[in-house]
């Protein structure tokens, strides 16, 4: 049957990453959101005087409801913070914020990997939903043309993943460069905000492991079609 072959083990790794991944995010955010920074400022208050900073004064901040649920929106040009991280005063909070706030000034920079992720955007959410389904057709009725539709379709979800890596590596970056020199985070807090992005930096090279490992699989069934 298509859905039980053998091919269903290469998705695998990449589930398993990406239950890890999950699991390393959590923790490390539990840990460090009982930290309270020495400052006693906000993860609000640091991002508004962080974008202000920076050149992106202009981007809005919102209060958003969800669990870890923080995200800038480029379209709106809003910043949204999640109840537990808008204004919350620990290390986690503020580094979530930084990062965030990373992206808005990706956008007022116009960072080349954020451009290009928001031109391929339109084509993934299509290859997103129709990837499969068209291969799938594809394949049942032996038509080759529909399979590699479908395959070129979820190359660029694929390629979506992959220039989402440098824009969140860059965005983390950016944000400990800028809590470290604007003093918002001592030394010992740095390090901890440090480990709170690494873990969430996971998630995005588990995304882009689990949509290859799909790619190849879609490669591989087409071939046994053949």
């Amino acid at each position: 049957m298509f859905y039980f072959d053998w091919t269903m083990i290469l998705m695998l790794p990449g589930l398993l990453l990406g239950l890890w991944a999950q699991s390393k995010v959590n923790s490390t955010y539990q840990k460090y959101s009982r930290i309270p920074v020495r400052s006693g400022m906000t993860a609000a208050e640091a991002a508004e005087r962080i974008l202000r900073q920076n050149g992106a004064g202009n981007v809005m901040i919102q209060q958003t409801g969800g669990h870890l649920t923080d995200h800038y929106d480029p379209r709106s040009n809003v910043l949204r913070l999640s109840s537990g991280v808008c204004h919350s005063s620990s290390v986690a909070a503020l580094g979530i914020a930084a990062h965030e706030a990373g992206h808005a000034i990706q956008q007022a920079e116009q960072y080349p990997f954020l451009k290009l992720r928001t031109a391929v955007a339109p084509v993934v959410n299509i290859g997103s939903s129709l990837s499969w389904p068209i291969f799938f057709l594809g394949f049942l009725f032996s038509w080759e043309p529909l399979m590699t539709a479908g395959i070129v379709l979820f190359s660029a979800v694929v390629l979506f993943t992959l220039i989402t890596l440098p824009v969140e590596f860059d965005a983390s970056r950016r944000a400990l460069k800028m809590l470290s020199a604007g003093g918002y985070l001592t030394e010992t807090e740095l390090g901890g905000a440090k480990q709170v992005l690494t873990a969430a930096a996971l998630t995005y090279v588990a995304s882009f492991v689990s949509a290859a490992l799909q790619l190849l699989r879609l490669l591989t069934l087409a071939r046994r079609r053949d």
